[in-house]
């Protein structure tokens, strides 16, 4: 197959880029697009040139690093598909072909293709924690989870992070990604303790790295993973928990402190304060 592929060329983040159109004569239906930047890359690097830098590491789906526009959508041609996954045999002989880095949210090109996503890692890293007993491990049997919670958990668990539902959205919005990260936490005993504070950080970090969420529903079919649109329900029904539960202990009169011994029971050992433990009666 011959293909003319239109690449974004830049050097960093500061320089102005463009589009320059290359030549590819020996592409074959099987090939994944990013094997065709393979076969590029080494004309170029065969020629003299600089090869086209883009994100990719496992090459099979799950990793979340592959990323581009594909003639304007996330990924490619096909729904639901990582790029690493999409195939030359989408398109026809003779077809000019696109390829552009993801734009949106706090999304900023790095060089070429490769753009910093830590936007996303960042609302991940202001979830914190969830809490686990230490020393031995529990019984399977001791946290009991619904069988239809837990699928939902492992469905919304799928998401690989790859940024694709904010390059569709035209808002730049992540609330599909965010819904599937408080999603899986919430449907599982262990993600429940610290349930409405990593509602309110995550929900806060989101709103000031991506753009507001207005139902164009872009995202769906642009997330391999194939999370669905319930993710955002799921998202604006927990954050309003959250805020309610909030109001809740904010109206509270002020309660009794739990001694050290009941908060070591409910929680992880560091939530107990040695210094709240009773002192020995003295003789």
């Amino acid at each position: 197959m011959r293909l003319a592929v239109e690449v974004w060329r830049q050097h960093d983040a500061d320089a102005a880029g463009g589009f320059e159109t290359y030549e590819v004569t020996s592409a074959t239906p099987e090939m994944s697009l990013l094997e065709l930047l393979d076969m590029l890359n080494a004309e170029l690097v065969a020629a003299g040139g600089a090869p086209v830098a883009f994100d990719h590491d496992c090459r099979e789906g799950i990793c979340g690093s592959c990323g581009m526009m594909v003639n304007g959508r996330p990924h490619g041609p096909e729904d639901n598909t990582p790029a690493c996954l999409q195939r030359v045999r989408s398109f026809s002989d003779g077809d000019r072909v696109r390829l552009e880095p993801f734009r949106g949210g706090s999304f900023t090109v790095l060089r070429d293709l490769a753009v910093d996503r830590s936007g996303l890692d960042r609302v991940i890293a202001s979830g914190g924690y969830t809490s686990t007993p230490t020393n031995a491990a529990p019984e399977a049997a001791s946290l009991p989870a619904n069988e239809l919670e837990a699928a939902q958990a492992m469905d919304y668990a799928a998401c690989i992070g790859c940024g694709a539902c904010v390059a569709a959205c035209p808002n730049g919005a992540a609330q599909l990604f965010a819904g599937a990260k408080i999603g899986h936490l919430v449907h599982l005993p262990q993600g429940r303790v610290e349930r409405y504070e990593r509602v309110r950080t995550m929900v806060e970090q989101m709103e000031d790295d991506f753009g507001y969420c207005t139902n164009y529903t872009e995202c769906v079919p642009a997330c391999p993973a194939a999370i669905p649109l319930q993710a955002i329900a799921e998202l604006n029904r927990e954050r309003r928990r959250a805020l309610w539960h909030q109001r809740k202990v904010d109206e509270a009169p002020e309660a009794r402190p739990k001694g050290w011994l009941a908060r070591l029971r409910t929680g992880p050992w560091w939530q107990s304060d040695p210094d709240d433990r009773p002192m020995p009666t003295e003789r």
